[in-house]
């Protein structure tokens, strides 16, 4: 993993350095420059391939393209051999150096040839062109602005921040969507005129001009499953799957992988200590809050696979003296709270090794969500009269006293009936979210939220949607989840927090041939009745203890609706102290008092509303 860094246009080696050093934390083993004739690219490196030679910048023969790059490319060998056999000279052994010649074979058609997990930039000398491209399914961060007749790029929006020509103003708009989402989806950014770049996508910028392309989609291209027996549908994932464990051991450096004792992480290690010929070395976290804890299942699938295990339990002080310094490596706000125990996991794995996979994606792509459940049921639930879904069963589940344990009876039922009154693409937003429409109005005051009235906070969602309008609901929602809670919430957790301590981390169910078979499967092959995943655990259930295979799922979180009303109650109302808030011009204050007072009083769980802004003004603080 690395951090990359740089511009076309205005800026000087100073600007590049000052880029590329914020981006310290991603790559703190090596640096390197190039800078030409209004071209700076710069890189930060985290040595996992060819830790001796294989430093960046990376040119071609006569260095006419040159390339930065943060990632892996795990077809570089077979890739690397059919380039040298039509000629190429290389000068060290890192995957990075194969992306030059395959460009000068392929033009941008390269990006079509790649297997891997990637953010690059590379700089074409000869026709004055930059090539920016992400890897298919979002692993690795890419954002990019443009400021007149300059492009600025860098593996994270605080790399930009240090251009000169860059502005820091927040865009309303994002914000509301990052109350509404508890990110801000793609492209956009909490910042005007700072984007990302989106997953499966290249943009070149050529005579100061951007134009942007697709090379890869998630696509549902279904099989004829109608002829071919459960067992061979197995098979044919099973394959896939251990091909994608497999080719993500390849490391110069000690690697381990994250074991939580579910079946996504389990997996990955049954396939992982399948392929190895020494224990693999497991990792997992636990807490003290017994709603929260899973480690007795991570201990049981260590056990059962023979793992090199190693655990902590993490107390709620580890978790509370972090908080404050989240905004540290988060330079947009994510309300994702898992991110605090995600860290102190990478933290803890990295004392041990330098690379980790973990199970990132498994319950987008085989349907693994409660929601998928929920919308089952919201097809029975619809049928019901309104009176009775409005005036009887809302009044009675909204009447239940808040338990604020992990995912609660009261938590589920009050999110399920909520949103009844739109389609069900932004039903399954609103579930997920902590900001419906209708609390927009109250919560910002009347300046801002008139800046952006009459917008459609779930446009992004529209369009997806009409993207996908031919397909059945089940895969509408597994693209949703794919474009934006695994792309904008998991991925960017994932990456950030490991980033911050130089632990790279692989993701095998985001191999995109493998998401390209998933995806050809017909729906009732992964939610079958009220089972999720339910492929995928016939896959596994001659493989692993039944009661890691068909556990329910469980979050990785904390319990921050406890610790609102004790733990984290000052901190809170620091945050949202009235004439602050009045100070701000954002929020209105009274409103936030209202939340604060209805969760300590017990009367609500607003664990997710305050929370969420929280995150944002703790952001706002360090950030804008």
């Amino acid at each position: 993993m690395c951090g990359i860094a740089g511009f076309i246009g205005q800026g000087d080696e100073a600007v590049l350095k000052k880029m590329t050093d914020s981006l310290q934390r991603r790559g703190p083993d090596d640096q390197g420059f190039f800078v030409k004739e209004g071209a700076g690219l710069g890189h930060r490196r985290l040595s996992i391939i060819d830790i001796s030679g294989g430093g960046q910048p990376i040119y071609n023969e006569d260095k006419t393209v040159v390339v930065v790059f943060n990632g892996e490319i795990y077809n570089f060998q077979k890739l690397r051999g059919e380039l040298s056999s039509l000629g190429h000279k290389f000068y060290t052994k890192t995957d990075t150096e194969i992306l030059v010649h395959l460009y000068e074979e392929s033009g941008e058609d390269f990006l079509k040839k790649l297997n891997g997990m990637f953010a690059l930039a590379l700089w074409d000398d000869k026709k004055r062109k930059l090539i920016l491209a992400r890897d298919c399914l979002g692993e690795k961060p890419l954002h990019y602005a443009i400021c007149g007749q300059t492009i600025i790029f860098g593996s994270e929006i605080k790399a930009i921040l240090e251009h000169p020509l860059v502005l820091r103003e927040i865009d309303f708009f994002g914000l509301a969507k990052y109350l509404a989402y508890e990110y801000v989806p793609a492209p956009q950014t909490i910042f005007k005129n700072i984007y990302k770049l989106e997953p499966g996508e290249y943009a070149v910028w050529e005579n100061n001009l951007l134009r942007k392309s697709k090379y890869w989609e998630a696509g549902f291209n279904p099989l004829p499953v109608g002829k071919l027996a459960e067992r061979d549908i197995i098979a044919s994932l099973e394959i896939e799957m251990e091909r994608a464990v497999k080719e993500r051991l390849v490391s110069d450096v000690p690697l381990g992988v994250w074991l939580s004792g579910g079946l996504d992480s389990t997996t990955i290690v049954y396939f992982a200590q399948k392929n190895s010929v020494r224990p693999i070395k497991t990792f997992s976290i636990g807490f003290s809050e017994p709603s929260f804890d899973e480690t007795r299942y991570a201990r049981q699938a260590a056990s059962f696979l023979g793992t090199e295990h190693q655990e902590r339990i993490i107390e709620a002080q580890d978790c509370l003296a972090l908080i404050p310094q989240i905004t540290d490596f988060l330079d947009e706000p994510l309300a994702d709270g898992s991110i605090v125990p995600t860290f102190l996991l990478s933290k803890f794995t990295r004392e041990n090794v330098k690379v980790t996979l973990g199970g990132d994606g498994g319950d987008e792509l085989f349907m693994g969500y409660p929601t998928f459940q929920a919308h089952q049921m919201a097809k029975f639930y619809e049928k019901l009269p309104l009176f009775l879904r409005n005036k009887i069963i809302a009044l009675l589940v909204n009447r239940l006293p808040a338990d604020l344990s992990n995912i609660s009876f009261d938590f589920k039922l009050k999110r399920f009936i909520s949103g009844f009154e739109y389609p069900a693409e932004i039903r399954n937003q609103i579930w997920l979210g902590s900001f419906g429409p209708n609390d927009l109005k109250n919560i910002f005051t009347n300046e801002v939220y008139q800046s952006f009235r009459g917008q459609n906070i779930f446009e992004d969602i529209a369009k997806h949607s009409a993207d996908l309008a031919g397909e059945p609901l089940e895969n509408r929602l597994i693209y949703l989840y794919l474009k934006h809670y695994l792309q904008d919430d998991i991925l960017v957790k994932t990456d950030r927090a490991s980033m911050a301590v130089g632990l790279e981390t692989r993701a095998p169910f985001l191999d995109h041939r493998l998401v390209e078979l998933v995806n050809s499967l017909p729906a009732d092959l992964k939610l079958k009745g009220w089972t999720t995943k339910y492929i995928f655990k016939k896959m596994m259930a001659d493989k692993l203890p039944k009661n890691i295979v068909y556990r329910p799922k469980k979050g990785f979180g904390m319990p921050i609706g406890r610790w609102l009303k004790k733990e984290l109650r000052d901190l809170a109302l620091n945050l949202f102290q009235p004439e602050k808030i009045k100070r701000e011009g954002i929020f209105n204050p009274a409103f936030i008092s209202q939340l604060l007072n209805e969760h300590f009083s017990g009367k609500k769980d607003n664990r997710k509303q305050i929370w969420t802004l929280m995150v944002f003004e703790m952001w706002l603080e360090k950030w804008a």
